[in-house]
């Protein structure tokens, strides 16, 4: 399965970013190779619509699933029009991924 973390830097030793639209990069995962791709979140300095320009960059990268801290309402809406599921994670993205893979991650409650 190809998820993506938000990540305060470029490696999965890092941090989960708590922002998602305001991320500094998102980390692009396969939870079955454990291959990472991480790309610099280019929305992260947009004067408005981070989170719905970062919405439509993971869904067009092929996200099938999002770990951050939180979304903000636009963002979710997007996310969830294309039936991505938002799980909150926090702590390293190592530790985070693991905790998916073994589903002990809380989903997003604040969705419909």
């Amino acid at each position: 399965m190809k998820i993506v973390v938000t990540a305060q830097g470029d490696n999965i030793s890092a941090f989960v970013d708590p922002r998602f639209g305001r991320c500094q990069y998102f980390l692009f995962i396969d939870t079955d190779s454990m291959r990472v791709e991480a790309l610099p979140n280019a929305a992260q300095g947009a004067a408005g619509g981070a989170g719905v320009q970062a919405a439509q960059f993971v869904i067009e990268k092929g996200a099938q699933a999002v770990i951050t801290g939180s979304v903000g309402p636009n963002a979710d809406e997007v996310l969830k029009k294309a039936n991505i599921p938002v799980y909150r994670g926090a702590g390293t993205i190592q530790s985070t991924v693991e905790k998916f893979k073994t589903e002990k991650l809380p989903l997003n409650t604040s969705r419909d």
